[in-house]
């Protein structure tokens, strides 16, 4: 370890490289350390002028390591998710409670997970359960985080992935919405149709079921955040375009039901995933475990209401097979 203390100008070196190297960027590195991105700047080449390599390479919009860099960072990486997994264990031996946090979106969490959130609690009742929120697209990179919610593709599942279940899409609203629907005045007026981003204007397109009965869009209504679009739906505002992993539970209750009993399976995959640097914990696992199967129990219950749909038959197509 002395040796280690000559080798650097500074042991700060260490985790201002790791942010900058784990961000790609010095600006969102310095916001993340509370310091300026020129004293990260000068760090890094004080590290760099030290080791006497170069360190990052300087390319638009960020940067990137090099050989050496990504040497480094590796092992940096791991050095500091064994020193954390530590410092959790020490807290767990202490206190009993285990941390786990979760980067899933504001929908999920509002309209999947804290409805069950008792059995949660039961399940896992020394789980202190934390979460990093996305209130639009879920995506972007694991930071400081055990498990999160991700779309991928197939050939992107690996692994530090697994699947919970395909893409499913189905247009669903509240039961006064769709009776009143389906009148002949209700039809010649057209429906709401509620979106979450411009990337979904005339998703109603994709159903055919619409076109077949006579039915079309005479208005919307756009909000940034999937947990709105879903609770708009719920008060009876429109029809929105349904992701099944999280409008199952409403679908479960029928206080959603399917605006029209037609399912879109896409070719992504819902995943959860864990951070490849950072060891699955066990109880990290067991968490992810049990998300998995209450979802699945939530698609054997949504096939069972809707036989019609062909669920179990769509999700079997695609690799899922429900039991």
């Amino acid at each position: 370890m002395p040796n280690l203390r000559k080798k650097l100008p500074s042991a700060n070196a260490l985790f201002v490289f790791e942010a900058a190297a784990r961000c790609g960027n010095f600006t969102r590195a310095a916001q993340e350390l509370y310091v300026s991105q020129p004293a990260v700047s000068r760090m890094l080449a004080r590290m760099e002028d030290h080791l006497g390599v170069q360190l990052f390479e300087r390319v638009r919009g960020g940067i990137e390591l090099t050989e050496n860099g990504k040497i480094l960072y590796r092992k940096i990486s791991e050095g500091f998710n064994g020193i954390e997994g530590a410092i959790r264990e020490i807290e767990a031996r202490a206190t009993g409670v285990e941390s786990v946090t979760l980067s899933v979106s504001t929908a999920f969490t509002t309209h999947w997970l804290m409805p069950r959130m008792s059995r949660l609690n039961g399940a896992f009742p020394t789980v202190d359960l934390r979460f990093q929120l996305i209130s639009g697209r879920i995506g972007g990179p694991l930071v400081d985080v055990d498990l999160g919610m991700r779309f991928m593709r197939e050939d992107e599942i690996g692994e530090n992935s697994v699947l919970v279940m395909p893409e499913t899409l189905l247009p669903v609203c509240n039961q006064r919405y769709h009776e009143t629907a389906g009148t002949e005045a209700a039809r010649e007026h057209g429906d709401t149709v509620i979106v979450m981003d411009d990337g979904e204007r005339g998703w109603h397109d994709r159903f055919s079921a619409f076109a077949a009965h006579g039915r079309h869009a005479a208005s919307m209504l756009s909000f940034n955040d999937y947990a709105i679009v879903v609770q708009a739906a719920l008060l009876g505002q429109g029809i929105a375009l349904g992701w099944l992993n999280v409008v199952s539970h409403w679908l479960s209750e029928r206080a959603l039901v399917a605006a029209e009993e037609e399912i879109v399976v896409t070719n992504r995959r819902c995943c959860l995933v864990w951070p490849e640097n950072r060891p699955l914990r066990p109880i990290v696992a067991d968490v992810r475990d049990w998300i998995i199967e209450e979802t699945r129990a939530d698609m054997r219950t949504v096939d069972r209401a809707y036989p019609a749909l062909g669920l179990r038959e769509a999700l079997g197509d695609a690799g899922l097979v429900l039991g």
